[in-house]
């Protein structure tokens, strides 16, 4: 604050400060400050625009678009049907595959098994007639304990006996050594078995041999 006198009336009076410094000019705006409010506001003064109409969104399929969606369900119906056959032949395939390894195999078991069947035979007529006294017996006790034990090892392997005392003669599992009268048995019945058969499974090792009456 600053005190100034007035001559003519003699007397100081004080005058208020002056304002400190000038007001500034405002900013220019830059060129792309301009050009960026003349795009906004085009923006704003725009229409909005039309929604398509639904008319033109639910348009028919062309006869091309049709004939093209015809032809690629008949390829598509076609590959399916190829896909499944070739599937069914695979299945069959290893269904056969299988099959042949299990009979292969059967046939190696039967070719081994076979041969314990001339052993099982000898060991059944030496005890058929078998000492009942004796050392003999002592002996005989033996035999058979070493028969019972190869007829279990032959069971276990699913060697079976075929059955054929007093049965129907059948010529897939028996074979007729005779054909003799018999006023006891009724004709085509097994009178006599003469050599076990035994078969494994539905494969037979060796048929019955036997007598039938006629």
């Amino acid at each position: 604050m600053t005190r100034r006198k007035h001559k003519h009336e003699g007397e100081t009076r004080v005058e208020p400060p002056s304002e400190v410094g000038e007001a500034k000019p405002a900013p220019v705006p830059t060129e792309d400050e301009l050009a960026s409010a003349e795009l906004f506001t085009a923006e704003a003064k725009a229409p909005a625009a039309e929604a398509p109409s639904p008319a033109s969104e639910a348009a028919p399929p062309s006869a091309q678009q049709v004939e093209d969606v015809a032809r690629l369900r008949a390829e598509a119906d076609e590959y399916l049907d190829g896909w499944q056959r070739a599937r069914a032949e695979f299945a069959n395939y290893k269904k056969r595959v299988e099959r042949e390894q299990q009979d292969a195999h059967a046939r190696a078991a039967a070719d081994v098994l076979v041969r314990f069947l001339s052993v099982l035979d000898d060991l059944d007529r030496a005890l058929r007639d078998r000492p009942k006294e004796g050392d003999a017996a002592a002996w005989a006790e033996g035999i058979d304990l070493i028969y019972r034990k190869l007829q279990a090892l032959l069971e276990a392997e699913g060697v079976e006996t075929i059955p054929a005392q007093g049965a129907t003669f059948d010529p897939t599992i028996h074979e007729a050594v005779t054909h003799e009268t018999s006023e006891n048995h009724r004709e085509g019945q097994v009178i006599d078995v003469i050599q076990q058969g035994y078969r494994l499974g539905e494969r037979v090792l060796r048929p019955a041999l036997v007598r039938v009456a006629k």
